[in-house]
């Protein structure tokens, strides 16, 4: 009868034996996943941090993108309030000057007029006080003399016949207020069509990088004092003539270049900086290439967007408007995304996370090329980026040689 026993007490220790180990192989599976869990719940995590900050970037761009927007309206609109001030106080003085003309000449006729009513009186008093006298000798003397009517003043002419009529100028500016109020209806319609309201998109760099653009520098168009290398995709200021031949497109004072690629479409691309001031562009074509007046200078004109980046600040100018940018860090890595149809410019810090620098809203009416402004002892890098181009981008490019 023990045999038994010992044999049920064996197998019950078994038992346990396999339900230990199979709660403990589950708790490991389950601690590993735990682990993989919280693991890609802190991937999360990060990756949502990075978004955060990313989003704030973007929202603070927009803010600065909005109220440039709101100061360069205020300019405008201040300056063309000047202009109808000055339009209004010209009006003004050419209506005093002519009342003053036309006042001084009533007053002189006034003046013949009030003449000749005290000559008229006088003659008529010695009229007739001659015509008491009972000496005929002195009657028929003063009577020749007093007979002959005296000079008259001519008062059929019209004193204000060459002077405005105040019904006519009356109408004439309320005919200037109309069609001021309906052009400015017509130009804020105009505005308000192009202008629709921006999402912020929180754009990855693989996102990016498929509207990837590989450029090169324009030869035509590079100063004198920077020399081109690596298959003319780096740029640097050497201070020193490089001997180009004199060319019509050749920037002739300002240390610029331009791309041969334009870009259209949505296109994207990357670049390295280094030394103490550089400037990230984009211009139309059309720039000014001779001189050195604002007309050729990046970001002086209203051809041209430009982010200048030394090594303790960060701004971004268009026509001669500065807008500065809080800077963190020395940017040295930067990519640059055009939307040219929607009218967005993006400028992008790039390391292990991409950060928004600075984004603009406008309206391109011409194609774009980048272009850039080294300063001495500091260079500029096209990067090859390594994703080639999607199908869309790839169109687009062809596109922007077309439209070349």
């Amino acid at each position: 009868l023990s045999a038994p026993l010992f044999l049920d007490s064996s197998v019950h220790d078994d038992l346990e034996l396999v339900v230990f180990c199979e709660i403990h192989c589950y708790l490991f599976v389950l601690q590993k996943q735990l682990k993989e869990t919280q693991k890609t719940l802190q991937q999360r995590i990060q990756q949502r941090e990075k978004d955060l900050q990313q989003l704030r970037e973007t929202v603070e761009s927009h803010k600065r993108s909005a109220q440039t927007a709101v100061e360069d309206s205020e300019r405008i609109f201040t300056e063309l309030i000047r202009s109808i001030e000055r339009s209004r106080s010209e009006l003004i003085r050419l209506i005093r000057d002519q009342e003053k003309t036309a006042v001084s000449r009533a007053e002189e006729r006034l003046e013949r007029l009030e003449q000749e009513i005290n000559d008229l009186r006088r003659r008529d008093a010695e009229l007739e006080q001659l015509s008491h006298t009972q000496d005929h000798i002195q009657f028929l003397q003063s009577f020749q003399s007093l007979s002959a009517p005296p000079e008259s003043t001519d008062v059929n002419d019209d004193l204000f016949s060459s002077l405005f009529s105040s019904d006519g100028l009356r109408e004439s500016v309320h005919q200037l207020r109309d069609k001021l109020e309906d052009f400015c209806k017509e130009q804020l319609k105009k505005i308000s069509d192009r202008v629709t309201l921006t999402n912020i998109v929180l754009w990855t760099r693989n996102d990016l990088l498929q509207y990837s653009h590989q450029l090169t520098l324009d030869l035509n168009t590079v100063n004198k004092n920077l020399l081109l290398s690596d298959n003319n995709r780096l740029i640097t200021n050497t201070g020193t003539d490089q001997q180009y031949p004199d060319h019509p497109d050749r920037f002739d004072e300002y240390y610029q270049v331009l791309c041969r690629e334009s870009v259209c479409g949505r296109c994207y691309w990357e670049l390295l900086c280094s030394g103490d001031y550089v400037s990230i562009s984009v211009s139309y074509k059309s720039i000014s290439r001779k001189g050195d007046g604002d007309e050729c200078f990046f970001g002086s004109n209203d051809q041209s967007w430009s982010l200048f980046c030394s090594r303790s600040s960060c701004s971004f100018r268009h026509n001669n408007i500065e807008t500065r940018l809080p800077m963190k860090y020395i940017i040295r890595r930067i990519g640059v995304f055009v939307d040219h149809s929607a009218g967005t410019l993006s400028f992008y810090s790039v390391s292990d996370t991409m950060s928004l620098i600075h984004t603009v809203q406008t309206t391109f009416t011409q194609t774009l090329y980048p272009g850039f402004w080294v300063d001495n002892k500091s260079s500029v890098k096209l990067l090859m980026n390594q994703n080639r181009l999607t199908r869309d981008s790839t169109h687009n490019a062809l596109s922007c040689t077309m439209n070349q």
